[in-house]
C-alpha cells in the first residue's frame, strides 16, 4: 500500500523548526521593546538581534563549529538570552552550567559534555583555576565581565565577551540544518550518583515553546500575554529558565533579568520595572515574602509560577493575601521541563478562596501535546477519583529522548515506551494531578503509604513553622516511620507536643491517617536543599542521621 505522503514542489521551501525562526517575528514587530539586565544594561530587541549576529560571528572566529559545544557559567543576564539564541543557531550545542554545583561535579559535567569554549562570569573563575589543570581538552575562555576592571586570575582568557562582540561582525548568515540538531545540554542534580545529562534539539524546543505558549495565553487566571513584563527568578542554566524566556522572547516582552538573586533588589526590579510575571521555587518565593522590604511592593499585578518542588497551601494563600497569582508548574529536567499548569477553569473562579487554594497548589492540568498518565505497575491506568495513586509517566514531543553517554540508565527512563518521572500521583475527576510523593520518599509505615508531602505541607500550615521536611526512617516494628525536620521561625516557640497535636487534628478530620504523624520531630537551623532550591532528603539523612537516631 502506497504511502499517503503530501506530494513537494520541488521550488517549495521545507521550514524547518529551528530556534533561529523564534526570533525573527518579535525582532520585526518590536524592535525597541526592551530588555533590561538589573542596574548594568538596558538594549531593544533591535540590539539583541545584532548582539546574537555578533556573537555567533565571533564564536566562529573562536573555531566553534556544527556540534561544537559552547559552556556558559553565569547569572541571569542579557549574555545568558544571546547564548540561548546565538549558540545553537550555528549548529553548535549550548552547555548550561549548573554553577551552584560542587567543583569536581562543574569539572564532570564539562568533561562529559566535551566543552571547546568556556564563557565564564568573572565570579566563577576561582572554581575553574581549581580544577582547569583537569579540564579535557584545553578550552578558549570567553570572559563575562560587570566589574569594569580586568580580574586577577591564573587562567588563559582567550577573550573579554564584550571585546569579542564589537570587533565582531553584526551580519551572520545562520544556516538551514536537521531540526532534530541537538540545541542543548543540561545536568540534572539528583541527590545520588554523577550529574546525569539531558539533551535537547531545535524542534524539541520549538515545540514546548509553541505549546507553553498556547497553555499560558488568552483570558484566565495565570496567564502570559503581550503587555506583560517578565523576570526569571529561575537559574538560566537549569532547564533553560523552564524555557520561558523562548516564549517571553517569541511574543516579544520586556524582559527584566536580575544577574544574582537577592530578595530585595528581585523586589526593587519587580517594582521598578512592573514586573508581572515570573516563575520560582518555592524557598524564593518564600525569601521574597518574608523580605523586610515587601510591604513596600505592590504585588497585585505580579503572576508567578511555582515549580521544582510543591507549593504548600501555606505558602500559596501568603501569597494570595499580598494579591499575587500564584499557581504551579510541573516538569521535571528530563522534560525540558513543562508538562502541566494548574491553572483555574472558569467555573473554579467562583469558588471560595479555599477550595481555589486547592487546585492552584494541584500539580495541574496537562498541556497541549503533553500524554501525562497515573499508571499502576503494569502500566495500567489507575483511575480518576483523585485517590488511587501510582506513578507518573509521560509523552511529549519535547521529552529528551536518553542520558548523554548513558544507555543503560536512558532505558530505565523510558521503559515500556513513556518517560518514568518517579513521582507517585492522583488524577482527579476534574482531569488535575496531583504529586502525593517521589517513589523514592513515600513512607510504608505497618504496610500503610504515608505522603511525606502531604505530612510537610500540613506542618508548615502551623503559624510558628517557617520550613518542614518529613523524611522515612528505618522502624523495627514498623518498617519505617516518618520523622519531621522543623525550622521554627523568629521569636517562636514550638514543641514534639505541639507539632503532633497540631497534627492529630487533621487526623481527627480525616484528612491524614492517625499513622502518619510523626513519633519524633527535629528542631534544626536549616534543612538541606539541593542546588536549585529542592529539598534535599539524602542529605538531611545524613547530616541529621544521629539526631534522628537519638531522638
Amino acid at each position: 500500500m502506497a504511502e499517503n505522503l503530501i506530494e513537494r514542489t520541488p521550488s517549495s521551501y521545507y521550514y524547518p523548526l529551528l530556534i533561529k525562526n523564534l526570533l525573527r517575528n518579535p525582532v520585526r514587530q518590536f524592535p525597541n521593546q526592551e530588555i533590561v539586565y538589573g542596574d548594568f544594561k538596558r538594549l531593544t530587541y533591535r540590539d539583541l538581534d545584532e548582539r546574537i549576529n555578533r556573537l555567533a560571528s565571533g564564536l566562529t572566529a573562536l573555531g566553534v563549529k556544527r556540534g561544537d559545544t559552547v559552556a556558559v557559567m553565569d547569572w541571569d543576564t542579557n549574555r545568558y538570552l544571546e547564548c540561548f539564541f546565538a549558540v545553537p543557531m550555528l549548529g553548535a550545542v549550548l552547555h548550561t552550567v549548573n554553577v551552584r554545583l560542587s567543583p569536581e561535579q562543574i569539572l564532570y559535567t564539562i568533561n562529559h559534555a566535551e566543552d571547546d569554549v568556556i564563557l565564564v562570569n568573572t565570579e566563577f573563575l576561582p572554581v575553574l583555576e581549581t580544577i582547569r589543570e583537569r579540564i579535557e581538552p584545553v578550552k578558549k575562555l570567553v570572559l563575562l565581565n560587570d566589574t569594569g576592571f580586568t580580574p586577577a586570575t591564573t587562567l588563559d582568557i582567550t577573550v573579554e565577551y564584550e571585546a569579542l562582540l564589537a570587533a565582531s561582525d553584526p551580519h551572520f548568515n545562520f544556516p538551514d540544518f536537521p531540526e532534530d540538531t541537538r540545541a542543548t545540554t543540561f545536568y540534572t542534580t539528583g541527590t545520588t550518583g554523577l550529574p546525569k545529562g539531558v539533551y535537547f534539539s531545535h524542534r524539541q524546543l520549538v515545540l514546548h515553546t509553541m505549546a507553553v505558549l498556547a497553555a499560558l495565553s488568552g483570558p484566565g487566571q495565570g496567564r502570559l500575554n503581550r503587555g506583560d513584563v517578565y523576570l526569571p527568578i529561575t537559574p538560566m542554566f537549569h532547564v533553560h529558565a523552564w524555557g520561558i524566556p523562548y516564549v517571553a522572547t517569541t511574543l516579544g516582552l520586556k524582559q527584566v533579568y536580575p544577574g544574582r538573586y537577592v530578595p530585595e533588589h528581585l523586589l526593587t526590579l519587580i517594582q521598578r520595572e512592573g514586573v508581572t510575571f515570573s516563575h520560582c521555587v518555592p524557598t524564593i518565593l518564600q525569601m521574597l515574602l518574608s523580605s523586610s522590604k515587601i510591604d513596600e511592593i505592590d504585588l497585585s499585578r505580579w503572576k508567578v509560577t511555582i515549580g521544582g518542588s510543591a507549593l504548600p497551601q501555606a505558602l500559596a494563600k501568603q501569597a494570595l493575601d499580598r494579591g499575587v497569582d500564584v499557581f504551579t508548574a510541573y516538569g521535571m529536567s528530563e522534560t525540558c521541563p513543562i508538562l502541566s499548569f494548574s491553572q483555574l477553569k472558569p467555573h473554579m473562579m467562583e469558588w471560595d478562596e479555599e477550595r481555589q487554594l486547592e487546585f492552584r497548589c494541584k500539580t495541574g492540568l496537562a498541556i497541549p501535546m503533553v500524554d501525562l498518565r497515573v499508571v499502576d505497575p503494569d502500566m495500567n491506568d489507575v483511575p480518576h477519583d483523585g485517590k488511587t495513586s501510582g506513578e507518573v509517566v509521560a509523552r511529549a514531543p519535547w521529552l529528551t529522548q536518553g542520558y548523554l553517554k548513558d544507555s543503560r540508565n536512558s532505558e530505565m527512563l523510558w521503559e515500556g515506551g513513556y518517560l518514568h518521572t518517579g513521582d507517585i500521583g492522583v488524577i482527579d475527576e476534574e482531569g488535575y494531578l496531583k504529586i502525593t510523593d517521589r517513589l523514592k520518599d513515600v513512607i510504608k509505615t505497618g504496610g500503610e503509604w504515608i505522603s511525606s508531602l502531604e505530612l510537610e505541607d500540613l506542618i508548615l500550615k502551623h503559624p510558628s513553622v517557617a520550613e518542614a521536611a518529613v523524611v522515612g526512617v528505618p522502624d523495627p516494628k514498623w518498617g519505617e516511620r516518618p520523622v519531621a525536620l522543623v525550622v521554627t521561625k523568629l521569636g517562636r516557640e514550638l514543641d514534639l507536643a505541639g507539632v503532633r497535636d497540631w497534627l492529630k487534628g487533621f487526623a481527627d478530620k480525616g484528612i491524614i491517617s492517625k499513622w502518619g504523624i510523626p513519633d519524633r520531630v527535629l528542631f534544626v537551623e536549616t534543612i538541606p536543599k539541593t542546588s536549585v532550591g529542592k529539598l534535599n532528603k539524602k542529605a538531611m539523612r545524613e547530616q541529621y542521621a544521629e539526631m534522628i537516631q537519638n531522638s
